[in-house]
Order: C-alpha cells, then structure tokens, then sequence
C-alpha cells in the first residue's frame, strides 16, 4: 500500500529536494547499515529521482532492482551476535521512512516560509495492526520549527518527538490552514 502524502505538490518536492541537499552538505545524509557499497553510492541520487518525479514506491523497487541492500547483516542475541538474512521488505522500510521524513521536513519548512497554517498528524498509509501509541498521536498538531529541527537533529534514528513513530507506523503530518 501507497502512502497518500496529501500536501505532495511541486514547492513540497523542491522542499524536499533541498533539505537532502542540506545533508548532503553537512555530510548527515542517512545511509542505512544495510546498504551495501554500491546501495550507498547511488542512494543519494536514488533518494532524489524518487522525489523529484514519483514516490516511495519507486525508491523502494530501485533499492531493490539495483541490488543496494546487503544480502545479510549482522544481529546481537543472547547467544551473541549471528549474521541473519536483510528482512525482504527492507527497501519498503527504508524508503517508505526516508521518504516521509523529507516530505515531513519540507512541511514543516512550508508553514515556517508560509506563516500559516499547523501540521496535524495523520495516518498516510493504512496499517494492518496500528500500534496504540500511534492511534493516540493522530489529529495532534505539532510545532513545525520543534519538529523541523528534531528530524534535522535524529537522522535515521527515533526522534525526540515521536514522528514518524518508528519503522511502519504509517505516521505522517498534513497542512491545517
């Protein structure tokens, strides 16, 4: 299932486009550990071709098609660390959670340029089995600079804010005027 980015426009994805530019810069571009060294080459530019001109879902098909994620990975257990399989929907994981985030990000720039309008949380894409705490943050409104500047700040980690609340949550926010 697609995300349904309801403020996805041309401003948004220039937005976007810029706050991976900003990264790129400051040398905090998120590169999953389970990119392999072809994966974190072609990333950045993989990240920008799926904003620029489709979504998610075709970042998550390139991840995949161009054998960017490693094939195994090492895991911590009780009986020590054991190198396991990449779970399959990795791709779908990692680009459905950077994609938000940007998209997230260049909201959150929309409101402080626009000086209008809130950011409420909303479900942007339909989840089987919805964790209480997210069903509990939908229809909140958040901060956009306290936000902007936690995704800023928690690159490819958990924010300090909840959003977007941890890998498949469904999580993202829409522009109230």
């Amino acid at each position: 299932m697609v995300f349904k980015f309801e403020n996805l426009d041309s401003k948004t994805r220039q937005l976007m486009l810029d706050e991976i530019e900003l990264d790129i810069k400051n040398k905090r571009l998120y590169l999953s550990s389970r990119l392999s060294e072809t994966g974190k080459k072609h990333y950045p530019e993989l990240l920008k071709n799926a904003i620029q001109e489709n979504n998610e879902t075709t970042l998550a098909n390139n991840l995949k098609t161009k054998n960017c994620l490693n094939p195994t990975e090492p895991r911590k257990t009780n009986q020590g660390i054991k190198i396991v399989s990449v779970p399959v929907t990795a791709n779908e994981t990692l680009a459905e959670g950077e994609f938000n985030r940007f998209y997230i990000r260049a909201l959150c720039c929309k409101v402080i340029e626009d000086k209008r309008g809130t950011l409420e949380i909303y479900r942007a894409k339909h989840v089987s089995t919805p964790r209480p705490e997210s069903q509990m943050m939908i229809g909140k409104t958040i901060d956009p600079e306290r936000l902007l500047n936690d995704l800023r700040i928690n690159i490819g980690v958990d924010t300090v804010l909840g959003l977007p609340q941890g890998p498949n949550s469904g999580l993202s926010v829409r522009i109230k005027i």
